[in-house]
């Protein structure tokens, strides 16, 4: 799949199903004036968006140049009727990467890509916040995010797609139960202290199938699915999945819930 077509598909279609996820956790924590946020795996820049026009000076991190260029087309120049600008940076590579000697150091660090559907994932983000805490100043907040469990994610009968695809690569990708304490053990590993949680209905709801199939695809969940079969295959596979999910009017509806987890710099 295009790079570009990817990010793309990911900014214009998938990105802002999790919007009630990073209003819940800027309410909660009271964003605003003042705060000085680290955006993890930042993507397109929507939640760095968001939190900018709350007041907070934001930095973004993504390893994607695709999807970084798209943040940058939002928060450079500002947007309209946004205070971004000043107070952003978006920096391409790691955490270490947004690492700035003559500025204070990070009160509120955000990663908002869910975990909990993918082998593995919680080993990720571990990593990602062994890089990033050094960053944040003691008693910030940082919030992870996870899937909900599997009953109360339409989604996840679709997700089981890349499961079945992804099977002769041995596992690699594939589909997991969703733990209750995935968040809290990643906090663990990472010298953090939970401090609180909470759970956010993110529908996903789509125009028709074919915009739902192009979401999809653009999150990385299935990429393991193309590399063991094809992209033919698995747009099919996904296709027919998602035809429970389409209502009368072609669209395409899927309740889902999500966990975040406010833990704190020791």
């Amino acid at each position: 799949m295009d790079p570009g077509a990817r990010a793309r598909d990911w900014s214009e279609i998938q990105e802002r199903m999790l919007v009630p996820l990073y209003e819940a956790v800027y309410e909660r924590l009271e964003v605003g004036p003042g705060a000085r946020l680290l955006g993890l795996d930042c993507g397109s820049g929507l939640a760095l968006l968001m939190a900018a026009s709350r007041g907070a000076a934001v930095t973004g991190v993504d390893a994607s140049p695709e999807r970084l260029a798209l943040a940058k087309e939002r928060l450079l120049p500002p947007a309209w009727g946004t205070r971004a600008g000043g107070g952003t940076r978006l920096v391409e590579g790691a955490p270490g990467d947004a690492a700035d000697p003559d500025a204070p150091a990070y009160t509120l660090m955000t990663a908002f890509e869910p975990i909990g559907h993918l082998a593995g994932d919680s080993e990720g983000l571990a990593e990602l916040l062994a890089s990033a805490v050094p960053l944040a100043a003691r008693g910030a907040s940082v919030v992870l995010a996870g899937w909900g469990p599997p009953e109360r994610c339409a989604t996840s009968s679709v997700l089981r797609v890349a499961t079945k695809l992804a099977d002769p690569l041995r596992g690699t990708g594939s589909w997991r139960l969703t733990l209750r304490d995935d968040l809290e053990e990643v906090a663990h590993r990472a010298g953090l202290e939970p401090d609180g949680s909470g759970r956010v209905a993110c529908p996903f709801g789509y125009a028709d199938v074919g915009s739902a199939v192009r979401g999809l695809l653009s999150t990385g969940l299935f990429d393991a699915a193309i590399s063991a079969t094809d992209r033919v295959q698995v747009d099919k596979e996904l296709t027919e999945a998602l035809h429970p999910h389409q209502r009368r009017d072609g669209t395409v509806w899927m309740p889902n819930v999500f966990r975040y987890l406010i833990a704190r710099v020791p």
